[in-house]
């Protein structure tokens, strides 16, 4: 009987270091995992940084400027351009010629449904 208890005491013995031994080693996997995965967000803030810096380098006002200046037929603004809101001309109201037309006929003012017409679909809200 206590050979018994013995064999059982040191299998669960040998089975408890093989499982400390395996979690141990997938400890030491995961925290490899972990620096590379650092590793890799460095390297990504590290390329933004780049990026943001080659855009602030490409979108200099004076560089801008200078290829506007070369691809584009612009003039400069003279100051007879420049007007005040109020002399702005009114918009032109638009001309229903299609209603014109119908009144002319003799039809007059048609229901529809932007009218509210009977037989309209209801509004969707």
């Amino acid at each position: 009987m206590w050979r018994l208890l013995h064999l059982i005491a040191i299998a669960a013995l040998i089975g408890s270091a093989g499982y400390v031994y395996r979690i141990k080693y997938e400890t030491i996997l995961e925290s490899e995992q972990i620096v590379k995965l650092r590793h890799q967000i460095h390297k990504a803030q590290d390329e933004i940084k780049v990026l943001h810096a080659e855009y602030e380098h490409l979108a200099r006002p004076d560089r801008i400027q200078q290829l506007a200046d070369k691809l584009l037929a612009t003039q400069p603004l003279a100051l007879n351009q420049i007007v005040k809101p109020e002399d702005i001309p009114e918009k032109n109201a638009q001309v229903d010629s299609i209603g014109r037309k119908l009144e002319s006929l003799g039809l007059g003012p048609t229901s529809s449904p932007a009218n509210g017409a009977a037989g309209a679909s209801p509004s969707m809200r």
